[in-house]
């Protein structure tokens, strides 16, 4: 069991990190919104992107990674393994609000500008933003593939006993 989470949780980061690399690339090769078809092709080539590797990849990770931290108890009182943890949780949500769901919202709108709907000005409002989160979530996750690697020891600083004064 525990090999089979390791492998889902290694494949599950594989593609969590290259669909944001990705995302990358996509987001450099972006044309203006002005034009409009090659922009709303690259930007539906980003949702999808979102919607089929991205998001299950992260919930892969997320759960095999939980799953694992359960049933090993070695995994309890490892303090990497909780900071991991908290990155996941943080990246998953990072991930939805901040990636996942401007990639989608976007491509939409890019579609909806192509059809006639909507006028195009609206289009890559919000590109910094977007440019900001990917490297940020893709900052988090090497450093969770780091801390799974290294592994290293949170521990406490023990203090030195006191010396009492002499009050002779």
């Amino acid at each position: 069991m525990r090999r089979t989470l390791k492998f889902l949780h290694t494949l599950g980061a594989i593609g969590l990190t290259g669909a944001l690399a990705a995302q990358i690339v996509l987001l450099s090769q972006l044309p203006a919104p002005e034009s409009l078809a090659e922009y709303a092709a690259l930007r539906g080539a980003m949702g999808t992107l979102a919607e089929w590797i991205l998001l299950p990849s992260l919930g892969i990770t997320l759960v095999s990674g939980l799953f694992a931290m359960s049933i090993t108890p070695a995994f309890h009182n490892a303090g990497w393994a909780w900071l991991k943890l908290l990155l996941g949780v943080s990246m998953f949500e990072g991930t939805l609000i901040t990636v996942q769901g401007p990639a989608q919202k976007e491509a939409e709108l890019s579609a909806r500008a192509l059809a006639g709907d909507i006028d195009p000005a609206l289009l890559g409002q919000a590109m910094q933003a977007e440019w900001n989160s990917v490297w940020v979530v893709l900052a988090i996750a090497i450093v969770n593939v780091l801390l799974g690697v290294w592994r290293p020891r949170f521990q406490r600083r023990r203090q030195l006993p006191r010396r009492v004064a002499d009050d002779g």
